[in-house]
């Protein structure tokens, strides 16, 4: 089979442009039955994209999320000089090493995507290059100060002064300073961006972590060849990184998303009779708090042919419908499932007594104030649900009744969780806006409804 040419003169989506809205609706599902596989994850193909750039040599990856995100991404290394592209079904990166990369003829888009936009903010800081970054006005209007202060702390420029959103002028150099840094929020994607910045500085750059977060990046750059060590002290975790590092190019698988398979799981265990399993799902310990807290709820979730692929722990996981009682999800917990809490927050609704979710302080500054958005779309199905601070409480009263039309302020994750939700409720559940699960995952509904989900287009009246 010939090569696929590169993926930047086949991609045919826009993502400079705003799409018209397509409102979608979920009916009353069967029972879901059936075997699948979901798209890669989509924190490791950011970061196996960014890492092949710095490394020197080739990186193939399989598996890789081809959603937008991940897409602008790819547009942004290509940018900055490391060809990245689609040979078949493997992606190559060839890499120009740690400090090696060039100056961008044009802004680098971002579209959707805060985890390429602030892991990308450390790249830039360790060369001596002035970079204009953008996104979509979603991600314009998220904040990037907890990321751009400790990068500037190594010597990174902000040539806007006071300006801590997107668009921002950047202009990094080859001369980072080390430090130390206590996380003040956990923040995967800020202890990342600190961590690729380190690999360009003299000496060793560390990060406290007071509270666990998600550890693709220390694993991955140990993929890659770089020096990382962790290290307890006392209720702490240090993460420290050797600067001047090698990279050296490798080949990375990438498993499936399980954020991804969030939904497909919580649709099975809300169906009567329904009975799902989902092959190869990333099960690393700081991505797996839903499917804890489901189990503690009564959900029959099993991990079948668990095995490690590429330095991650993969599973099988099969779910069957379950009836599901209320229970108090600790704020500690938030971190291994922030992007999760909508559709559990749905299916709460589900359950039997109340389900009280601590710590949600995250979810006002992702791509909607989620905390917000998931409670107004419960609000307008019959839920009973209250806001407290940090906390969401959802009281179960048998289900949804559905009928309302869901705002998702452009936030993917809001749209999957109630057309998961609508699968069970009384009425239809609409959705706003369908489009932008495309950022994600573009597979959503065709996996659906290949276990027997039912979704239909409203008619515009």
């Amino acid at each position: 089979m010939p090569d696929a040419p590169n993926f930047l003169t086949v991609w045919k989506v826009d993502l400079n442009t705003t799409a018209t809205p397509k409102p979608l609706s979920s009916l009353r599902a069967a029972p879901l039955k059936g075997r699948v596989r979901v798209p890669g994850d989509k924190s490791i193909s950011h970061r196996a994209l960014i890492f092949g750039a710095l490394a020197t040599g080739t990186t193939r990856i399989t598996g890789l999320l081809e959603a937008e995100d991940v897409i602008n991404t790819a547009k942004a290394v290509n940018a900055l000089g490391a060809l990245a592209e689609k040979r078949g079904d493997v992606w190559e990166v060839k890499g120009r090493g740690v400090g090696g990369l060039r100056s961008p003829d044009g802004p680098l888009d971002f579209g959707n995507s805060g985890t390429g936009a602030r892991l990308m903010m450390g790249v830039v800081a360790g060369h001596s290059m002035t970079v204009v970054m953008t996104g979509d006005a979603s991600l314009s209007r998220r904040p990037m100060r907890r990321v751009l202060a400790p990068l500037m702390e190594m010597g990174l420029e902000v040539l806007e002064p006071g300006q801590e959103k997107l668009p921002l002028t950047l202009r990094g150099t080859s001369e980072l300073t080390p430090i130390v840094y206590v996380l003040p929020v956990p923040s995967a994607q800020v202890k990342s961006a600190v961590l690729i910045a380190g690999l360009h500085a003299a000496g060793e750059t560390t990060v406290v972590e007071r509270e666990p977060t998600r550890d693709h990046t220390e694993r991955m750059l140990r993929h890659f060849g770089a020096s990382v060590r962790t290290e307890a002290k006392g209720l702490d975790t240090h993460i420290t990184v050797t600067g001047h590092a090698e990279l050296v190019g490798r080949d990375v698988h990438v498993p499936g998303d399980p954020s991804s398979a969030a939904f497909l799981a919580a649709a099975a265990l809300l169906v009567p009779g329904s009975d799902v399993t989902i092959e190869g799902v990333l099960t690393n310990p700081t991505r797996i708090g839903l499917y804890t807290t489901l189990q503690e709820m009564g959900g029959d979730i099993t991990f079948l042919n668990e095995r490690e692929e590429g330095g991650e722990p993969v599973a099988d996981i099969r779910i069957r419908a379950s009836r599901l009682k209320g229970v108090r999800v600790p704020a500690e917990r938030a971190p291994s499932m922030i992007d999760e809490y909508p559709v559990l927050a749905a299916m709460s609704a589900f359950a039997e007594g109340q389900t009280q979710m601590d710590g949600l302080a995250e979810l006002k500054v992702k791509e909607s104030d989620r905390l917000q958005a998931t409670a107004a779309g419960l609000e307008a199905n019959g839920a009973v649900v209250r806001v407290d601070g940090d906390s969401l409480t959802v009281t179960g009263n048998g289900g949804l009744k559905g009928g309302g039309v869901v705002a998702t302020h452009l936030d993917h994750r809001i749209a999957m969780a109630f057309l998961t939700a609508g699968l069970v409720s009384d009425k239809p559940i609409v959705v706003d806006d369908s489009t932008m699960i495309a950022t994600s995952f573009p597979e959503f509904r065709q996996l659906m409804e290949t276990l027997g989900a039912r979704y239909d287009e409203p008619v515009a009246r």
